[in-house]
């Protein structure tokens, strides 16, 4: 586990790192503005959609919730290091020669996805123990597209705001019409492009196969590009947003949320599986498997637990339901044969918790333990 420990570090050095970079590099491009209340303005605006989002990941994220620091981390690495990064690559594009509508329609979707997916591929790469398929992909890609549109709203809504858009003078008909296209019509439309790039991390994290874990990534990217290229190119033509808005981007995102719901749907038998061998192994009790894998179950064997131990048994079953579910995903990559390296140890100290947690908790309808 030492390595474990090492790669963690790693991982919140660098991302904390370019996070901070990328903030100052947004403060300066802020700063460059000089609209300071603009930009606030635009920053209350921009924030419309983003508790609905969130939420939205946060559902999908329900059975095996991933640590809250990550899902933080990845609305910062949006909004923040891949939204400074995309501005660098995009002026070096510029620079180098690109027209502004080449920077729009290959530059900026290049970028952008490439910038954002980078969060991912530093999650394979060093909290690879953190992605169990394609549903945490998902919820992560969506976290990572959710903060980059954020800070990118900010920007467009500014801009319209202060009539430095180039597309009239400005003032509050400007900011409701950007506000009314980028937050309400297609407020999903970072997180959906970034979220084919989760999938292809899910993918590679899933398969056995040598040729799936490494193209599957690169698919994901080329997919999330492309979509993001055609979105952006049908603004520079009058009425074809629309017609690629209605004929392709949001069909295609309903099949992606139908997937993604299916997927969560599957996670409920996937663990009933993987726990059920588990306890055949002696690992937990089997009598403890229909409080673990249902969603309602789990809440009210909490509420039980408060009411007959407090807090403290609350905090107790808490932490037993999030051990076992942990077992589960982990048994289960063992089952498929995609088991990470430090499969046992960390299967170890999840085994180990649970039987430390358990003599002192107890499920409805079992007697209560005396202390």
């Amino acid at each position: 586990m030492q390595r474990g420990r090492r790669d963690s570090v790693a991982f919140t050095v660098v991302v904390a790192a370019l996070v901070l970079l990328g903030g100052i590099l947004m403060a300066f491009v802020v700063a460059l503005s000089g609209a300071p209340g603009s930009l606030a303005l635009a920053a209350l605006v921009a924030a419309v959609p983003v508790g609905p989002l969130i939420g939205c990941f946060m559902w999908l994220d329900r059975y095996e919730p991933e640590p809250r620091n990550l899902l933080v981390a990845g609305l910062l690495w949006g909004a923040f290091a891949a939204t400074g990064a995309a501005l660098v690559f995009q002026g070096i594009g510029l620079a180098g020669g690109a027209s502004e509508r080449d920077s729009l329609a290959v530059v900026a979707p290049v970028t952008e996805e490439l910038t954002k997916g980078a969060f991912l591929m530093l999650l394979l790469w060093w909290r690879r123990h953190e992605l169990d398929g394609v549903l945490d992909g998902i919820v992560y890609a969506g976290m990572v597209g959710v903060g980059f549109a954020y800070t990118e709203n900010i920007l467009y809504l500014a801009a319209a705001y202060d009539g430095t858009d180039g597309l009239g003078p400005g003032g509050t008909t400007a900011l409701t019409t950007t506000f009314v296209v980028r937050c309400l019509i297609s407020p999903f439309a970072h997180p959906f492009f970034t979220a084919f790039i989760g999938i292809g991390v899910g993918l590679a994290i899933a398969s056995r196969r040598t040729v799936v874990r490494v193209l599957a990534p690169i698919a994901g990217f080329a997919i999330a590009a492309l979509l993001h290229g055609v979105w952006n190119s049908s603004t520079l033509s009058g009425g074809g947003f629309f017609v690629v808005y209605g004929t392709l981007m949001f069909p295609v995102f309903l099949a992606v949320v139908a997937f993604a719901v299916y997927r969560r749907r599957s996670e409920r038998p996937l663990l009933v599986r993987a726990l059920q061998d588990a306890a055949d192994r002696g690992l937990l009790p089997a009598t403890d498997i229909p409080w673990l894998v249902d969603l309602r179950a789990r809440r009210h064997a909490r509420r039980w637990a408060r009411h007959h131990g407090g807090p403290l048994a609350e905090r107790g079953m808490r932490d037993y339901q999030a051990a076992a579910i942990e077992l589960g995903y982990l048994h289960h990559r063992y089952l498929r044969g995609t088991a990470p390296a430090d499969f046992s140890a960390r299967g170890l100290e999840h085994v180990e918790e649970l039987r430390r947690i358990r003599p002192y908790i107890s499920f409805p309808g079992q007697v209560v333990p005396t202390r």
